[in-house]
């Protein structure tokens, strides 16, 4: 299965960066269709690897195609993994509850280092799965 990766600064630019790479590996392995709900949800984790993360490192995004779907991982350097809030805040946090929705409740978040993704290295990836589950899922 394809796998794509793109290191992105913490820049004002960064969600825009991360949406064009999602919607150019998926429309290359014609999985159009997944385009929009994949770049608002990848946009969301990399806007929070922004604000919550440890300053100046960035992120890593892996994306993982299956001919069906897609399993997109956000990773950076922080170790706390997001907790979605309860109730509904107009200021913020409600990017989680986007993810939830869009993905169906097929995300999560676990300890891993952007280079490997292997627990008990520093920092995090949050994950979520759009279209048909493949065996690119959790930790993969």
């Amino acid at each position: 299965m394809p796998e794509y990766s793109l290191r992105i600064p913490s820049h004002a630019t960064s969600p825009r960066i991360a949406r064009d790479f999602v919607t150019s590996v998926l429309r290359a392995q014609q999985l159009g269709d997944l385009v929009g709900d994949a770049t608002l949800c990848v946009s969301e984790l990399i806007t929070n690897s922004c604000l919550h993360a440890v300053a100046g490192t960035g992120a890593g995004l892996r994306l993982i195609a299956n001919p069906a779907g897609v399993h997109a991982t956000v990773y950076d350097e922080d170790v706390t993994l997001p907790v979605m809030r309860e109730g509904y805040d107009p200021e913020g946090g409600r990017g989680l509850w986007i993810v939830d929705s869009l993905t169906e409740g097929r995300w999560g978040a676990e300890p891993g280092g952007w280079r490997t993704g292997r627990r008990g290295e520093g920092g995090k990836g949050v994950w979520f799965e759009l279209g048909a589950p493949g065996p690119s899922g959790p930790g993969r």
